[in-house]
């Protein structure tokens, strides 16, 4: 398989050398330059922040290729803190419908400022999309928490109250939630592994029990935004100290898509047999009926969590934490009986 290859190639040119400099260290990481925690995510504390940049600017370019200057300001021991970074609009189709883009912060490594973001390069920021639409930007932040709670081969997040300051309109301030996603390279240490950058891998070259996780959590949430031979909404990671090297580890991402987040925007692509983001389509590779039995026993067990999460998310109000809960009350019947969903998967499976 291709994947094999790739970790064939990786081994020999990257591995092996770096063994070589060191044969008494066994221990090393692909990811050196972030041998400290930033500490970002290591609590869901919410954490306010103030960034003044020309955002009148940013809005009407929604310009990915170009970085803005910008002034982020955050407290610290008591001590308000700011650093000279810079910015771009990113995403696909956030960039172009949004009125204020998902944000790239680019800072600087040589800057020894301690405090959440000490030695971290580039951070995605995820933004209210547009006035008026918060609810959708918690609702897809609890959804990152949601997979955390799964499994620890997952995005960490952490919400932002962020003050920014138009630099281009006598230094206006608006207020309003954010949430940052931890970088790959903070998750390929935290999880030993290397970002595997190719496309046209399929589902076979990553390891069963994540994959049929991960495609069941996204029927779970109604989210049919994902593809891995396109590398789209997922990211696959080589785990080289893991039994099974030869198969990817598997992250999913950007939900706002899903029918448990049910954007004003979602809408499922033309080629799917559904015409709701509330309705659910598997697009897991097919296994034995078995296989998804034990698959999804895992979610059983992982129910009251779920419902905890977001339960305990005080920020979010609960017309809209109710939403969350009765559409995964809707999966969860499904799942009182087993065999029946199984059946249900093994339907709309992808056969290879």
């Amino acid at each position: 398989m291709k994947f094999r290859l790739i970790i064939v190639l990786y081994l020999i040119f990257t591995i092996i050398p770096a063994l070589s400099q060191n044969v008494t260290d066994t221990s090393f990481s692909v990811t050196e330059t972030f041998s400290e925690s930033s500490g970002l995510f290591e609590t869901d504390d919410l954490l306010e922040i103030t960034l003044k940049f020309d955002l009148t600017d940013y809005k009407r370019k929604k310009d990915d290729s170009t970085y803005l200057d910008a002034w982020l300001s955050t407290v610290i021991k008591d001590d308000t803190v700011t650093r000279k970074i810079k910015l771009r609009a990113r995403g696909e189709f956030r960039r172009k419908f949004c009125d204020m883009p998902p944000v790239l912060l680019n800072f600087d490594m040589d800057d020894s400022t301690k405090g959440d973001f000490h030695n971290i390069n580039k951070l995605k920021m995820v933004t209210v999309c547009s006035a008026g639409n918060q609810e959708y930007l918690l609702k897809e932040y609890i959804t990152y928490k949601l997979y955390s709670a799964l499994t620890d081969i997952s995005y960490r997040v952490r919400l932002l109250k962020v003050n920014y300051v138009n630099s281009n309109k006598q230094n206006k301030v608006i207020t309003e939630f954010a949430f940052v996603i931890e970088p790959d390279e903070l998750l390929a240490k935290r999880i030993e592994s290397v970002e595997v950058k190719t496309t046209n891998l399929t589902q076979k070259d990553v390891k069963p029990e994540m994959m049929d996780r991960m495609a069941i959590f996204n029927y779970m949430i109604g989210n049919a935004d994902w593809s891995v031979p396109l590398a789209h909404n997922v990211k696959l990671y080589a785990q080289y100290k893991s039994e099974r090297p030869d198969l990817a580890a598997i992250v999913p991402f950007d939900f706002d898509f899903s029918g448990i987040v049910n954007t004003d925007y979602s809408a499922p692509f033309h080629t799917l047999s559904i015409s709701s983001v509330r309705e659910r389509i598997y697009l897991g590779m097919c296994r034995d009926k078995d296989t998804f039995l034990q698959a999804l026993s895992e979610f059983t067990a992982r129910k009251a969590e779920f419902y905890e999460v977001i339960r305990d998310f005080e920020v979010l109000d609960e017309r809209s934490k109710n939403d969350m809960i009765f559409y995964l009350d809707t999966f969860f019947e499904e799942l009182l009986k087993p065999e029946a969903l199984a059946r249900t998967i093994l339907r709309e499976c992808i056969r290879f």
